[in-house]
């Protein structure tokens, strides 16, 4: 079993009765319910820095490749 940690949030009252809510109607602990959204979060944060960094790496190889045809363009004119 892996080790948990004990951590206290503050949030608004009424992001509390949603998750209250949420909890009930998922028949599930509000502490499982947070992890879940919380592991959620993070891998939609990571796709999203990944494919943000994916497109950055995308324009910099046509910049270079762009750079490049100029340069053998020129050569063999």
């Amino acid at each position: 079993m892996r080790s948990k940690k004990k951590v206290s949030l503050t949030l608004d009252e009424d992001l509390c009765e949603d998750i209250e809510k949420a909890a009930r109607a998922l028949n599930m602990p509000k502490s499982r319910l947070a992890r879940k959204a919380f592991k959620f979060w993070l891998e939609k944060e990571t796709e999203a820095m990944m494919a943000k960094g994916y497109e950055e790496m995308a324009q910099e190889d046509k910049s270079v490749a762009d750079l490049a045809f100029q340069a053998q363009k020129e050569i063999l004119s």
